[in-house]
């Protein structure tokens, strides 16, 4: 796909700040026909250093809360100061994505780009843990890295050369997270699917020059792409 909104931040600065596979690339497509209103309050749930943050309060409108629990607040507010952000709309915020400091039904929406396997996996996360925080008729827009076709059983050993056993736990089909999302009591299933974007984010990440890209780069150079895609997850609160 042609990725028209996040050229402007395909920058050697701006790239720096990615901590996986392309995010701002992959929260364009994710975002495809999206059905939150402008001007929507969002939680960006797993934010890192606040580059999808800024991309959505920028490109899309949305009155963002960056919220994550390993990042620096004070640091990612000077990046939004950079960026050119008001305060008002994009707002930094340390928070455990499995105990979230806001009111209940304070959000419109939340996306969540390259984090939610790592905490969404149990499946009291969606309704015990999220839900409460999101408006009725509000959504949840999720990309998370996954696998064309669940292989734990039997790893392939691309993969291997790269991450354990134990870090490829978080990485499922979709099938498997249709399984799981289909679970809840509080959210209707509007898709999960299979996403366009593998190889671009890929290659973005693999010339970071960083000990995480560099280690990925081993079972990638290996074919290892051919097992995995990215996932694709919209749910709406009944």
């Amino acid at each position: 796909m042609k990725y028209t909104k996040s050229e402007k931040y395909n920058t050697a600065e701006l790239q720096s700040k990615i901590m996986g596979p392309n995010p701002v690339k992959l929260e364009e497509e994710l975002l495809i026909d999206n059905k939150i209103p402008k001007g929507a309050v969002v939680c960006d749930l797993g934010s890192g250093q606040g580059l999808t943050s800024v991309f959505l309060a920028k490109e899309y409108d949305f009155t963002v809360y960056a919220a994550d629990l390993w990042s620096n607040p004070e640091e990612n507010q000077a990046f939004f100061d950079k960026m050119g952000v008001p305060r008002d709309k994009l707002i930094p915020v340390k928070a455990d994505a499995t105990d979230l400091p806001f009111e209940k039904e304070f959000f419109d929406a939340v996306i969540s780009v390259d984090s939610y396997n790592y905490f969404g996996r149990d499946e009291k996360y969606l309704d015990e843990k999220l839900l409460p925080f999101i408006k009725k008729g509000g959504y949840i827009y999720v990309s998370i890295p996954g696998m064309k076709k669940d292989c734990h059983d039997n790893l392939p050993k691309e993969l291997l050369l790269s991450w354990t056993p134990e870090q490829l736990a978080y990485m499922r089909d979709v099938n498997y997270w249709k399984n799981l999302v289909s679970k809840s009591k509080g959210a209707e299933v509007l898709t999960v699917e299979e996403m366009e974007s593998n190889d671009e984010v890929w290659a973005d990440w693999l010339k970071q020059d960083n000990e995480y890209a560099i280690g990925d780069r081993k079972s990638m150079e290996a074919g290892g792409g051919k097992y995995l895609n990215f996932i694709k997850i919209v749910l709406r609160k009944i």
